[in-house]
């Protein structure tokens, strides 16, 4: 399995389009998990609208994470859309794919802008982690395909009791 490459690389000739539930609306300051329950409160607005793949499991045992770029969504909201890439994080020493995704194809310096992000929220997480106790490498990994993301991810059981990791 190829390693997720640190510099953004071309978009794929056909996005995968997938059903992505809101969680955190852009703007928002409140960190939820994909029970709905608060994660954190941050000191910065969330710069894209985020949520998750509701059929399907990261490789950490919670829903797939998707990031939905454009205008501010509603919590709860359910858009199907294409997703053009995905960013792989590691929080706590565990691989977490983020699918990016967006209406339209996403430009190269939108890439690059969703990097930057991903590797600043990294060190933020680092250190939050460092404060809640909770030991593990924290960094970004870079840009895969979304393709690649999907591979990894798992079907949801029906019966599937919710993350099994405290975020």
């Amino acid at each position: 399995m190829p390693s997720p490459q640190t510099t953004p690389a071309q978009p794929p000739s056909s996005p995968i389009e997938l059903e992505v539930v809101i969680e955190i609306p852009r703007s928002s300051f409140l960190k939820r998990g994909s029970t709905g329950e608060i994660d954190f409160v941050s000191p910065f607005p969330c710069p894209f609208n985020y949520g998750s793949v509701p059929n399907l499991l990261g490789m950490e045992g919670d829903l797939l994470d998707a990031v939905v770029l454009g205008p501010r969504l509603e919590v709860g909201s359910r858009r199907v859309v294409p997703a053009w890439g995905a960013v792989t994080l590691i929080d706590r020493g565990m691989a977490d794919d983020k699918l990016i995704c967006s209406a339209v194809p996403i430009t190269a310096m939108k890439r690059v802008q969703v990097l930057r992000f991903f590797h600043f929220y990294a060190r933020c997480k680092g250190w939050l982690n460092l404060w809640r106790r909770r030991t593990g490498r924290n960094a970004c990994a870079g840009w895969c395909e979304a393709a690649e993301a999907l591979a990894r991810a798992r079907p949801r059981d029906p019966d599937w009791p919710g993350p099994t990791l405290p975020y």
